[in-house]
């Protein structure tokens, strides 16, 4: 049976279901009304899964299309995923498709990519070609290439993705799916006996613990370049995120036939059949707050006013907290935003190539030699500019999926890391600066992949700067991903997903815990679920939810509070309510 067969005999169960057990959602029940502000991954997941629980859920996007951060942009026969590329952590998309009583592989056509990803490391000449190595899908390969760039190198990155595996597995079991609003029902016995160990990786770069475990500085690059997934660089991202080399050189790489925004696609249908209203068009100015310091609704752009038991904010948490809420109402001051980091931004590009590119893998990754330069550049505290040349990442996604250009072209998108500064691509001499810049970083790729006569064959369709970030994501300061994962943003230390100030207000998307990542928002969609539940436990929430599992908060968490009346600004609901 065909992922779209298998849909069509679950859409029929499911309307069967929602017949025979009159969904409230579906039915037009008497449910909590929810407002979910954004539609990107985290608010889309979120609508679904409340919707199923039984709220009334409105959703609303102040653009055109769902996705946020995920988006697609489509123009002279190319389609182009404008965030994402990456699928990694098939855990996390497992337990939420599980939780709507779906299955991944019937929503999404998955492809193994093999290899992996293709890395070009400089070579002496800036300007000349680079040492190239391919991850491939058999691990044990991986390790024998690696071993021949530096002898006994091979062995260390086994041991090293035997560790991540480790790490991983913990930050699943113990610290990704709790809100920390009981920060002691993180304290599982494995976590208790790893406590002197953690406190290492909570405190060391991770840069440092590659540092030790491998010699030769391009094997150091493949285990470091994640450090970007996390806004971060390797020198400033705690050494617990090693766990982050398990998903590629272990678990494996998947790319979605299609595309990113198929998760996109299958989150919006998903979430339209358990009931919850999709709007886009609708941008929200106002979050609405009563003298009893409760949120009572939402005001749009255009004046009106939708009501509300409770408000999710899938927007950027700064958005929110300066723009969303009156001065009185917010838990977050600039002072508190002064101190924190808002990590990366990006300068991205779409272009179109005529004729083939196998120089060029579904990904393909180019390291500076002066990595750590080139970070600095980019994110810290020093001076920032744009780094020339620069490791970035070029996606090729006709390698995988030909539709996505028209016959005889590909299709290219590129990402260089930039600094976090909205003035970049502000004004018309800015953005014409960029684009010498991405025509710059296409004549690197072109060099150091061999490959001619790039710039001749090549339409630049686009480019996206940090001021677009800032202005059509109202990201904070630009940043692309979401607040940088260091260790005073990380796990409790992370924004939590409750305001403390206005007590029905919650949070979701990369900004809050558990952090940056289509997975992880995903993870934080179940832990808006959880909140509202009262469960301050350490583990996913079983599967599937059944339908209207928020009835069973009339005791117990957000909800029945306020069902019962006692739910107040001041009131704590267990613990620490709100992080960071």
């Amino acid at each position: 049976m065909s992922a779209r067969d298998a849909r069509d005999a679950r859409d029929a169960r499911d309307a069967r279901a929602a017949r025979e057990t009159g969904n409230a959602a579906t039915q037009g029940g008497a449910g909590p009304r929810i407002v979910v502000i954004g539609g990107g991954i985290g608010g889309l997941a979120t609508a679904g899964l409340l919707a199923r629980g039984g709220a009334q859920v409105t959703l609303l996007e102040r653009h055109a299309q769902l996705g946020g951060r995920a988006g697609r942009w489509q123009r002279a026969g190319y389609t182009w995923d404008t965030g994402p590329s990456w699928y990694l952590m098939p855990e996390a998309f497992d337990q939420f498709f599980a939780l709507m009583g779906r299955r991944v592989e019937d929503e999404l056509d998955l492809v193994d990519l093999d290899p992996r990803y293709r890395v070009f490391f400089e070579g002496d000449d800036a300007h000349g070609p680079a040492e190239q190595l391919d991850v491939v899908a058999d691990p044990e390969a991986n390790y024998a290439r690696f071993d021949a760039v530096s002898a006994g190198d091979g062995a260390a990155m086994r041991r090293y993705a035997e560790d991540s595996y480790s790490l991983y597995r913990l930050a699943l079991d113990s610290f990704l799916y709790t809100t920390y609003e009981n920060p002691l029902k993180v304290a599982s016995r494995e976590v208790v006996r790893r406590l002197p160990a953690l406190g290492s990786l909570l405190t060391r770069p991770l840069g440092a613990k590659i540092d030790r475990h491998v010699r030769d500085p391009r094997l150091r690059k493949i285990l470091g370049f994640h450090a970007v997934f996390l806004g971060s660089a390797p020198d400033r991202a705690p050494s617990l995120y090693s766990l982050m080399s398990h998903m590629d050189l272990t678990d494996g790489v998947r790319y979605p036939r299609g595309g990113m925004y198929e998760v996109v696609e299958a989150l919006a249908r998903i979430a339209r059949e358990e009931g919850a209203v999709l709007r886009t068009g609708c941008d929200v100015s106002r979050i609405v707050v009563g003298d009893d310091g409760l949120a009572s609704g939402v005001v749009l752009a255009d004046g009106t006013t939708l009501p509300a038991d409770v408000v999710v904010s899938g927007a950027d948490m700064h958005h929110t907290e300066t723009a969303l809420l009156e001065a009185p109402h917010r838990w977050q001051d600039e002072p508190r935003w002064a101190r924190r980091s808002p990590g990366v931004s990006a300068l991205l590009v779409f272009a179109g190539v005529k004729g083939a590119l196998p120089e060029l893998a579904h990904h393909s990754l180019f390291f500076t030699r002066d990595w750590d330069a080139n970070f600095a550049q980019i994110v810290g505290d020093g001076e920032l500019s744009a780094p020339v040349p620069g490791s970035l990442y070029v996606s090729r996604v006709t390698a995988t999926n030909p539709t996505a250009a028209p016959a005889g072209y590909e299709n290219l998108f590129m990402l260089v890391p930039f600094p976090a500064d909205p003035s970049l691509g502000a004004t018309e001499d800015s953005r014409a600066h960029l684009e010498e810049l991405a025509w710059g970083y296409l004549d690197q790729v072109a060099a150091w992949a061999r490959i001619p006569d790039l710039r001749e064959r090549t339409t630049l369709f686009k480019v996206t700067a940090p001021a677009d970030f800032a202005t059509e994501l109202s990201a904070w300061k630009g940043s692309a991903l979401g607040l940088e994962h260091t260790l005073a943003q990380s796990a409790m230390f992370r924004p939590g997903n409750a305001s403390p100030k206005v007590r029905n207000l919650l949070y979701v998307g990369s900004s809050t815990v558990p952090g940056i990542g289509m997975p992880i928002c995903l993870i934080s969609a179940e832990l808006v679920a959880k909140r509202l539940l009262g469960d301050t436990g350490a583990s996913p929430m079983p599967t599937p939810a059944h339908r209207g599992f928020l009835s069973s908060s009339t005791r117990r968490g957000r909800l029945g509070e306020l069902a019962r009346g006692t739910l107040t600004p001041g009131g704590a609901v267990g613990g620490r309510g709100a992080g960071g």
